[in-house]
């Protein structure tokens, strides 16, 4: 049986090896630089993504094709202009990782901002669960202490397979969440939510051809979307909201939407469709901080079907 929280990972010895080193180094490095002024940060960032595009080509070709596929109407212009913005919002990203992980509850306080939190507040009234569904922007890792600040969540946890890097990466994100059950354990996530506890879920990327249906994305009329978000809130005493997370002028806004009327419906192509009508809304709010480096048509409706990234 899998445990309900995932467990802390401890320190290690082997942790100072020389195998170990260079993954020291970059901790060092991203965390001192988690402390400079937040706009020399956002200078750094655009510098970042200007490496990406030479050390994460193919990255960045998938970027450019999901632009095609989801913006056809847009001139060449306007897309590119989406995508040199998307690749410096990624570089951002990694900053934005450290910030999440270190930096104290006073200096993300001083950027955050929640909008639409009511909307929580009237489920958890009700004393039940809120599933929210979010989308996969690139500044998430820091939103998710911004979150964290009004109301820690519960979420799923994948691993890193690096153990030093999975040591920093639990203790970076548990001052974000409440507590985090593995990426499978599924109960342990509809458990949470009947506790009345706000636990989030990411519908918006290609899972597999595995308990999905095929519905329209943007442009793309035949796109795998999971089942999954459906599992949760048909088994679990829960109500759902939609998420999305925005770099502002100012600093980070966490955007509250309410969930659907009538949902679940018991038809799950009909329901799976409404969840991606209103991800394209979230993503509209600001495109170009969104995660376009991910295969999101990668899964096509007939396995025939020749990759829509060849």
């Amino acid at each position: 049986m899998q445990q309900k929280k995932v467990e802390a990972p401890r320190f290690e010895l082997a942790f100072l090896l020389p195998k170990y080193w260079l993954t020291w180094i970059s901790i060092v490095i991203l965390y001192s630089i988690s402390w400079l002024p937040y706009k020399v940060q956002l200078s750094l960032g655009k510098l970042l993504g200007k490496l990406l595009k030479v050390v994460a080509k193919k990255r960045c070709l998938v970027a450019k094709r999901n632009l095609e596929l989801c913006f056809p109407d847009y001139t060449e212009q306007q897309r590119q202009a989406i995508l040199d913005a998307n690749i410096e919002n990624a570089g951002m990203a990694i900053l934005e990782t450290g910030m999440g992980w270190w930096w104290p509850n006073w200096r993300v306080n001083r950027k955050a901002e929640f909008e639409g939190y009511e909307h929580i507040e009237a489920i958890l009234a009700k004393g039940k669960g809120v599933l929210g569904y979010a989308i996969h922007n690139l500044n998430l890792e820091f939103s998710c202490r911004v979150l964290g600040a009004t109301q820690p969540s519960v979420v799923f946890y994948r691993k890193h397979n690096n153990p030093l890097m999975e040591y920093m990466q639990y203790f970076g994100r548990s001052r974000a969440n409440k507590y985090m059950v593995h990426k499978r354990n599924v109960k342990g996530l509809i458990k949470a939510l009947d506790d009345g506890e706000l636990c989030m879920y990411l519908p918006d990327q290609d899972y597999g051809r595995n308990k999905c249906e095929f519905t329209p994305f943007f442009a793309v009329p035949e796109t795998a979307s999971t089942t999954g978000s459906l599992l949760f809130a048909k088994s679990a005493n829960c109500e759902t909201v939609f998420l999305a997370s925005i770099r502002t002028k100012t600093g980070y806004k966490v955007i509250v939407l309410p969930g659907l009327e009538n949902f679940p419906s018991g038809d799950d192509n009909y329901d799976v469709a409404r969840i991606n009508q209103t991800i394209e809304k979230l993503i509209a709010l600001a495109p170009e901080q969104y995660l376009w480096m991910h295969k999101r048509f990668k899964t096509r409706p007939s396995a025939d079907e020749p990759s829509l990234y060849e």
